[in-house]
C-alpha cells in the first residue's frame, strides 16, 4: 500500500538506491509537486495545439509549385530510394529515407531530376505534408516536456504556442527538407530525458524503463538524420554522468550503482547505436544500384553493386595489362601522372593522385628490362605476390620513378616519385615489388586480382613504399594528391595500399566480380561514414565571397541575418523568407543570458550567508528544468563557433526548440516567485498575444508573397535584413 504524504497526496514507492535526502522533496512538494496527466483537460490541450500548428504548417503548402531551396537536393535523394540508384551526401540517411517513403507513396516513379517546375506526375503536395508532419508534432511534444519538467500547465499551453508561433520553424517545415525530422527527434529525445528525469524516485519500474527506453531510441533516430543529432547524445551523455556521479558521491552499494550503469549502457549507448547502423543497413539494402555516388566508395564497393562497369571485368591481372590504380586511403584517389613537370626537386614528369575518371590515370603494368619487359605471353602470365614489376604511363609512356636524391614535395620526410624513363630503360629505379596484404574474394592463390586483392608497391632500390596520404598538392599540381615514397609507413597503412579498380586485356574474358567479393556491413558503414566526413569538411565558406545564404553562428540568435528562400525576388515570384519571429527569439536569447547570471547570484547570496528563499522543492524543480534546456540550447550552439563548415540559420533551430522552452520555463518562474494567480494568467495571455501578433506580422513571408515587396518594407526590422533591400549585393 502507498502511503500518505504529509501534504495528503500518494507517496511514490521509491527505489532504495536514491539517496534519502533527495527522496524527501518529493513528499513535500506545495507549490512545486510532480505533475499528473490528466487526459480529458490535457489530452483536449494537446488536440487543440496540434490542430493549430497544423494549420500554420499546412496552410497553402502547395502554393509554390516549383522546386524551393534544397528540395533540389534531398528531393533528389529521395528519388534516388524509388529508383534503388546509390548515391553519396553528408548526412545520415533516416531523414533522407524517409522522404523516399513520402516519394513512394505519392506514387513518384524517380523519374523528376527535382529542378525547375513540379512536373504533374510528381504530388509535390503530399510530399510536403508528409515532411511537416514532423512540424506539426513539435507542438504536442514541447507541451509534454514541460509538463515532465512539472511546469504550470499554462505554462506548458505557452512553450508550445512559442513554438507554433515561430516563423522560421513554421517556413522550415514547408519543404521537402531534413530539418523537421532532426528537430522532431531532438524534441522526442528531450521529452523522453525529461520524463526519465521525473521518474528519478520510480527507478527499475515499469515508467522508468519506458522513458529510459525511449529516450536511447529517440537519440538513434536523431544521430541517424544528421551528425548534429550527436550534440542531442553530448546532452543527455551529460545528464546521465552527472546522474551516476551522484550516486557515486552519494555512496551507494555497488550493486545498486551497477544496474543503474548497465541499464544505462544498453538503452543509451547500445539502442542508439544499433538503430544508427540499423539505418546504415536499410541504406545498403534499398540502394544497390550503381549511381552518382559510387566514385565515393572503394572499388570493392562499387563493383558489388548492379550495373556497375566494376563488376565485369578480367579478375586476376596479367602482365601487358591496362590497369588504373586507386589508393585505400580515404580522399587520396587514382594514381595518376600528365606532362607537367615538378617545378623544384628533379624537375621530371609530376606523379600525383586524382580522385575523378581520367585517361591519364592508365598504366600498363609490364616485367622490369631484362626478363621480358616486351613480351606477349599465350597464354597470359599473371601477375602473382612478390614479383617485381615495372608501370608504364599509358598516355605519355614515363614510367613509375622513385629515387633517394630528391624529397617529397610537401611530405619532405619521404623520397619524391615521378613519371621518368621509357619502356625498356635499364634504370633500378623503375623497379616496384607487389606485397599482397588482403584479400577480399574468395580466391586464394597470391595472384593480383582486380577490385579484392589491396597490395603495396615496394620501391626495390630504395626498400620504400608508394604512398598517397591526401596531402594536397600547391597550386603547380593543380591541388591533387601528393604521391610520395615513404620508409615510415606500414605495410598495412592505408596511404601505402592500393588496389587495382579497373582492369583491360583483350586476351582474358571478364569475370562477374559481384559474385567473388566478400562484403562486410561493418567495413561499408566505417567506408561511408568516413567518405562523409570527408565531404563535410569540404564544405568551408568562401570569405571573400559575398552569400546571401551564409551566416555566421554569432548572428544567430540575434536574428541578424534572415535568408531569402529561393534566387529571385521579384514581383510575381512566389517568396519565402526564412526570418524568426523577433519578439521570440531576442526574448529567448535574453533567458539564455539571464540564467547563468541568475545562478551566479544565487551562489553569491550562498556564499555571504544570505541564500534565497525557496519554497519547499523549488530549488530542485528550477534546477531540473533549467540545466536540461539551457544546457540543450548551449550545446546546441556552441559547437558551431567550432566548425569550419559553411553554415546557415537553419542550423541554430535546433537550438532555438530549447531556447523557446527555457523562455515559456522563465516565464512561469518569476510568475510564480512574483505574481499571483490572476496576474499570471494575464502575463500569460500577454504573451501568447504578442508572439500571435508577430507571427501574423510576418504571415505572409511565411506562407509565400508574391507581390511587390516594396509592400513589405516595413517588415524589415533591422537594417542587415535583405527583405527589401540586400546592401551587400553587388
Amino acid at each position: 500500500m502507498a502511503s500518505k504524504a504529509p501534504n495528503g497526496h500518494s507517496k511514490q514507492k521509491s527505489f532504495a538506491a536514491y539517496p534519502q535526502q533527495i527522496q524527501s522533496h518529493a513528499t513535500t512538494f506545495t507549490r512545486y509537486r510532480r505533475n499528473v496527466w490528466n487526459w480529458r483537460v490535457d489530452g483536449t490541450i494537446v488536440t487543440m495545439l496540434t490542430l493549430l500548428c497544423a494549420f500554420t504548417r499546412l496552410y497553402q503548402i502547395g502554393k509554390r509549385a516549383v522546386v524551393t531551396w534544397d528540395e533540389s537536393h534531398f528531393g533528389k535523394f529521395g528519388a534516388y530510394y524509388v529508383n534503388r540508384t546509390f548515391y553519396h551526401d553528408v548526412h545520415p540517411p533516416l531523414a533522407k529515407m524517409l522522404i523516399g517513403l513520402s516519394e513512394f507513396l505519392s506514387g513518384h516513379n524517380g523519374t523528376f531530376g527535382f529542378k525547375g517546375s513540379y512536373p504533374s506526375y510528381v504530388n509535390y503536395k503530399f510530399m510536403r505534408q508528409f515532411t511537416a508532419m514532423f512540424g506539426i508534432g513539435l507542438a504536442p511534444l514541447a507541451y509534454l516536456t514541460c509538463h515532465q519538467l512539472n511546469m504550470q500547465r499554462q505554462a506548458c499551453v505557452l512553450a508550445a504556442l512559442f513554438v507554433i508561433l515561430d516563423n522560421c520553424l513554421c517556413v522550415m517545415s514547408r519543404f521537402v527538407l531534413l530539418d523537421e525530422p532532426l528537430l522532431f527527434f531532438t524534441a522526442a529525445s528531450l521529452c523522453s530525458v525529461a520524463g526519465l528525469q521525473n521518474s528519478w524516485n520510480r527507478a527499475f519500474s515499469q515508467v522508468w524503463w519506458r522513458w529510459l527506453l525511449l529516450t536511447g531510441v529517440s537519440l538513434g533516430l536523431v544521430a541517424s538524420c544528421k551528425w548534429v543529432g550527436f550534440l542531442t547524445i553530448a546532452l543527455v551523455g551529460i545528464y546521465t554522468m552527472g546522474e551516476l556521479f551522484t550516486m557515486y558521491t552519494c555512496r551507494f552499494d555497488i550493486g545498486s550503482a551497477a544496474r543503474h550503469f548497465v541499464a544505462r549502457v544498453v538503452c543509451l549507448i547500445a539502442v542508439p547505436l544499433v538503430i544508427y547502423a540499423a539505418c546504415f543497413k536499410i541504406h545498403f539494402m534499398v540502394l544497390n544500384r550503381s549511381g552518382p555516388g559510387d566514385s565515393r566508395m572503394s572499388p570493392a564497393f562499387q563493383a558489388s553493386l548492379k550495373g556497375s562497369p566494376l563488376g565485369s571485368q578480367p579478375f586476376t591481372v596479367a602482365y601487358s595489362s591496362q590497369i588504373t590504380l586507386r589508393s585505400m586511403h580515404t580522399g587520396s584517389g587514382l594514381l595518376h601522372s600528365h606532362a607537367h613537370r615538378f617545378p623544384e626537386g628533379s624537375r621530371q614528369q609530376q606523379i600525383t593522385c586524382y580522385g575523378h575518371s581520367d585517361s591519364n590515370n592508365d598504366w600498363i603494368i609490364t616485367r622490369p628490362r631484362g626478363e621480358g619487359y616486351n613480351r606477349t605471353d599465350d597464354p597470359p602470365s599473371f601477375v602473382r605476390h612478390g614479383d617485381i614489376v615495372n608501370l608504364m604511363h599509358r598516355k605519355t609512356k614515363s614510367m613509375l620513378h622513385a629515387h633517394r636524391k630528391f624529397p617529397a614535395p610537401v611530405t619532405a620526410r619521404d623520397f619524391e616519385v615521378t613519371a621518368y624513363g621509357q619502356l625498356g630503360w635499364k634504370d633500378k629505379n623503375n623497379d616496384w615489388r607487389i606485397e599482397v596484404v588482403s584479400e577480399r574474394s574468395i580466391a586464394t592463390n597470391n595472384e593480383l586480382h582486380a577490385i579484392t586483392t589491396q597490395f603495396n608497391l615496394r620501391h626495390v632500390a630504395t626498400n620504400c613504399l608508394l604512398s598517397a596520404a591526401a596531402v594536397k598538392l600547391p597550386g603547380w599540381g593543380f591541388g591533387q594528391t601528393e604521391v610520395s615514397c615513404s620508409r615510415h609507413n606500414a605495410p598495412g597503412s592505408a596511404a601505402s595500399l592500393w588496389v587495382v579498380e579497373k582492369h583491360v586485356n583483350s586476351q582474358l574474358p571478364k569475370n562477374n566480380l559481384r559474385a567473388m567479393i566478400k562484403r562486410s556491413f561493418v567495413r561499408d558503414f566505417v567506408e561511408l561514414n568516413l567518405a562523409m566526413a570527408r565531404s563535410n569538411n569540404a564544405l568551408i565558406p568562401d570569405r571573400d565571397k559575398y552569400n546571401h545564404l551564409e551566416s555566421d553562428a554569432w548572428t544567430w540568435p540575434f536574428l541578424i541575418y534572415p535568408m531569402r528562400m529561393l534566387g529571385s525576388w521579384k514581383e510575381g515570384d512566389i517568396k519565402y523568407y526564412e526570418v524568426g519571429n523577433p519578439i521570440l527569439w531576442w526574448s529567448s536569447t535574453f533567458c539564455c543570458a539571464l540564467l547563468p547570471v541568475q545562478l551566479l547570484l544565487y551562489l553569491a547570496r550562498k556564499q555571504h550567508k544570505r541564500p534565497a528563499k525557496w519554497a519547499p522543492g523549488e530549488a530542485l524543480h528550477y534546477w531540473n528544468g533549467a540545466k536540461l534546456l539551457w544546457g540543450g540550447w548551449l550545446l546546441h550552439y556552441l559547437p558551431f563557433f567550432l566548425f569550419s563548415r559553411v553554415l546557415y540559420i537553419h542550423h541554430y533551430l535546433p537550438a532555438l526548440y530549447f531556447a523557446l522552452l527555457l523562455l515559456a520555463f522563465e516565464i512561469d518562474y518569476f510568475c510564480q516567485r512574483i505574481l499571483s494567480g490572476r496576474m499570471q494568467n494575464a502575463v500569460t495571455t500577454a504573451w501568447a498575444l504578442t508572439a500571435l501578433a508577430v507571427f501574423c506580422w510576418f504571415a505572409p513571408l511565411t506562407f509565400g508573397y508574391s507581390g511587390p515587396i516594396e509592400q513589405l518594407k516595413h517588415r524589415q526590422w533591422l537594417p542587415s535584413w535583405n527583405l527589401y533591400t540586400d546592401r551587400f549585393a553587388t
